[in-house]
């Protein structure tokens, strides 16, 4: 086969080759302070806005002649967030699906407006007392930072969307203190394959975001966990109960929180939709004020003292208040809520455990740190970011290998169930809810208009061993250049397309969401029929 070397055509393999590594690197180092900044600023934010809403709530069960006016309030709160939603339609939701869709193609939101409508939305929803977390809309401004840069710095739409992904893991790491983790997020959710230039820019775009979260929150882990102890090997079987029940719990939540959105969905005027969700809040921020907000309270406050019936009803109120936040469309993320969740559920288990076997007290801290990553990982699909995760949140090496059996438990069990990834669902529930793509900035000015595709062949995938004539691409599509080590090429005919090959595609930008799809199912490894 003839292979001769030509000029790398937008592919980060040659970003050595054409001056682009050190360039790039500073752009991502921008996008990680932009991200730092705006992710910092709505964590202040919030958590001001939920110390303010436990006072006020705790005010008006004290003086019940205010009840009235504060559901009014609330009302009109609900119909404000309604009228952001229904101007700003990509602020809706945790923004991680929104993500998704950008690095797709599926989107170009407006990421000024974005970032404006979707600070002040979240603000007023956690005030509310909406069970809502921080690290969504963190992780969308980061990735609208990632985008205003790249449309300044970036040279192609490739950079661009490196710098958009990189962002995204760099918001997760300022929210959390959690570089590895915004990392690891970055690889695993949003890109799920790993190439030079993505993995330069997430490393340096969460590095710089959260040297910026630590220099405004210092460095103490977000959770202040004590534990004492480890899980002796022989009680390893609560370790695959425990993700086993993870699991399944996880898929019910996922199957419950589409339907949430389906019924609210129901309500026809947008401006309306979050009133009822304001109203729920404000009827638990009086009867159980435990379970509204981010959770933070409530999570650090579990200890084996606490009484079964408080620790299921606390579960079963914040299932309920979280699937109803999310429902209708309120900005904010399920990231945080979840975690609160499944430490409640680990929290119901090891009662149980230490009850009827009478293991050791420091079973319990163990399993609420332990099915918090099981419960993420049923949920979100993303094993490696749920176990880095907690352990940068909890300051703890000592559960790698627990965390990894009750994730690994959990996730088998969910795909069992065939349970979606919750963001994979979130985004094809976008489109069903007419949200289609480029309506935002729309593309078709840009008809005619050509892009470059990347796109790294997987081992046992329907292209690996194949010639490019055998390989039914896209319509639009031409396959341009083959990446092979540190060769490049000009594909014939007759090449043979070998697993670990860069292959770089010339298509339309208008089809750019469908032929990434199609050459996704090409080149990746799950995919082979």
């Amino acid at each position: 086969m003839e292979m001769r070397r030509i000029k790398p055509v937008n592919n980060y393999a040659g970003l050595a080759d054409n001056g682009r590594t050190l360039p790039m690197l500073g752009a991502a180092a921008l996008t990680g302070v932009g991200a730092g900044l705006i992710a910092s600023a709505y964590r202040f934010v919030l958590s001001y806005a939920e110390e303010v809403c436990l006072t006020v709530y705790k005010f008006i069960d004290a003086h019940l002649f205010f009840v009235i006016p504060a559901f009014a309030l609330l009302a009109g709160l609900g119909f404000f967030t309604g009228f952001l939603l229904s101007n700003y339609k990509f602020i809706s939701g945790s923004g991680i699906p929104q993500v998704k869709g950008t690095l797709t193609g599926q989107f170009e939101p407006a990421w000024r407006g974005t970032v404006i409508a979707k600070f002040i939305g979240g603000a007023v929803a956690m005030f509310a007392g909406l069970s809502l977390g921080r690290e969504g809309p963190s992780i969308q401004f980061g990735a609208s930072a990632g985008q205003g840069i790249g449309e300044k710095l970036a040279k192609t739409r490739y950079e661009k969307r490196a710098l958009i992904a990189g962002g995204a893991g760099a918001g997760l790491a300022a929210a959390f203190n959690a570089p590895l983790s915004g990392v690891m997020f970055t690889i695993e959710e949003l890109y799920k394959y790993i190439s030079p230039l993505i993995l330069l820019t997430a490393m340096v775009s969460a590095v710089a975001a959260d040297a910026v979260a630590r220099l405004i929150f210092g460095s103490a882990p977000v959770f202040n966990f004590t534990v004492i102890g480890a899980i002796p090997i022989s009680q390893y079987w609560i370790l695959i109960v425990t993700g086993l029940a993870l699991g399944a719990a996880g898929a019910f939540y996922n199957k419950a929180l589409l339907f949430s959105i389906r019924l609210f969905r129901k309500i026809r005027n947008v401006k309306y939709r979050a009133i009822p969700a304001y109203i729920a809040a404000g009827a638990l921020g009086l009867i159980f004020p435990a379970v509204i907000g981010s959770g933070h309270s409530l999570i650090n406050g579990l200890t084996l003292s606490s009484g079964f019936m408080f620790l299921c009803s606390a579960l079963i109120f914040k299932f309920i208040l979280s699937l109803i936040s999310y429902g209708c469309g309120a900005p904010g993320g399920i990231f945080f809520p979840l975690l609160v969740m499944g430490a409640a559920i680990g929290a119901i288990l090891a009662k149980i455990f230490i009850g009827l076997f009478g293991l050791d007290d420091a079973l319990f801290i163990n399993l609420v740190i332990l099915s918090m990553t099981g419960f993420f990982t049923a949920i979100v699909r993303a094993p490696i970011t749920g176990i880095t995760l907690l352990v940068e949140m909890t300051g703890s090496f000592d559960h790698l290998l627990p965390l990894s059996i009750v994730a690994l438990t959990a996730f088998a069990v969910a795909e069992l169930l065939k349970s979606e990834p919750i963001y994979e669902s979130l985004l094809n529930n976008m489109a069903a809810g007419g949200e289609k793509p480029g309506e935002d900035n729309a593309d078709k000015r840009y008809a005619t208009k050509k892009i470059t595709i990347e796109m790294i062949v997987q081992f046992d995938s329907p292209a690996d061993n194949k010639r490019v004539s055998e390989l039914r691409l896209p319509g639009n599509c031409l396959m341009i250049a083959i990446k092979r080590q540190d060769r490049e090429f000009i594909p014939k005919g007759g090449s043979v397309i070998m697993a670990g090959d860069y292959l770089t595609f010339l298509a339309d930008l208008n089809d750019e969401a469908e032929t990434r799809k199609k050459l996704s199912a090409l080149t990746k490894g799950e995919n082979k029929t």
